[in-house]
């Protein structure tokens, strides 16, 4: 069951089905007058966007060179460092070279919509926004998580309605950060249903991909994209689903970066999983998922390519 309304926003319709490189080139915001410039990255959501003080992510963490217990936070980095890095910028919980860094990061393990508001009011109590500051949201895949562990108990005509009104909650917490001055990029959330959460989908497999964990998703974002003001100037949009789609349709079609979309890479729990402890068919290869719900390194990076272009190119 499809949505009958697109899952896409303003000119991103473009876009549906393609890879990386071709969303880069070709889903642009528009050319800007005047480039602009981040002074602080400004980091909302869920588990996703976080770094711990360990320097420790929930992804597959990078082993300083020589040992197989300390991390080194540069490598493997996720998203939102990337992104920081593109204007010289560093996070506290991992700083490398920065000296003082000023971006910040108030997304929170399991997280969901309505932590978002709490966290917005946290930087408002810390001083606020200001000229310069970019915003990254990404936050919903918890929320969506929680509706299906209540199927079928509860139907799915009422989780529709609930994903429903969480989309629109966090369309209008984006709005309101856009009304306080920020310059927002919200990433829409991955379809569930292609997660290894959603089970075994490899070759071979009938024990994978419910389809409710797919509805879900699409409802949750297209009430988001319904919602969002469409504002070029104050709001970017990472279409993180389209790209992870495109990503898992060419891995299972024996093409594309991946050598598996399917399974978990890593072997332990997030965060404490590193390039030392993951499964032994995922060493040295390039896995989509780190774990059954979170991002290996190598989609980290193409989402912070995602979420740079759509900054440098964004009206803002």
């Amino acid at each position: 069951m499809k949505s009958s309304r697109s899952n896409r926003w303003g000119r991103a319709a473009a876009c549906a089905g393609v890879l990386v490189s071709t969303l880069l080139a070709s889903c642009g915001g528009g050319q800007q007058v005047q480039s602009f410039i981040a002074s602080r990255v400004i980091a909302f959501g869920d588990e996703t966007s976080v770094i711990r003080a360990d320097g420790s992510k929930y992804t597959v963490n990078a082993l300083a060179t020589g040992s197989t217990t300390t991390l080194d936070c540069l490598s493997n980095p996720i998203w939102i460092q990337t992104l920081a890095s593109a204007y010289g910028l560093a996070f506290p919980q991992c700083p490398g070279t920065v000296s003082d860094p000023v971006s910040r990061i108030y997304a929170t393990n399991a997280a969901k919509v309505a932590d978002l508001a709490t966290q917005i009011d946290a930087h408002l109590a810390n001083g606020g926004f200001m000229a310069g500051d970019l915003v990254t949201v990404l936050v919903g895949s918890n929320d969506v998580i929680e509706q299906f562990a209540q199927y079928p108990a509860v139907g799915e005509d009422q989780l529709l309605a609930n994903v429903d009104a969480t989309g629109t909650e966090l369309a209008n917490q984006v709005n309101r950060l856009a009304g306080l001055g920020a310059k927002v990029l919200i990433s829409t959330i991955p379809d569930m249903g292609l997660t290894p959460f959603a089970g075994d989908r490899s070759f071979g497999s009938t024990n994978g991909n419910p389809a409710v964990l797919s509805h879900l998703s699409v409802r949750f974002n297209d009430a988001m994209l319904a919602r969002l003001l469409n504002d070029g100037h104050k709001i970017g949009l990472i279409q993180l689903d389209e790209y992870l789609g495109a990503a898992d349709k060419a891995t299972q079609a024996g093409s594309g970066v991946y050598a598996n979309s399917t399974l978990a890479a890593c072997a332990v729990a997030l965060p404490g999983c590193t390039t030392s402890t993951l499964v032994t068919n995922a060493v040295g290869a390039v896995w989509l998922w780190a774990d059954d719900r979170h991002l290996g390194p190598t989609a980290q990076s193409n989402l912070s390519a995602l979420a740079v272009t759509r900054a440098q190119n964004n009206p803002f």
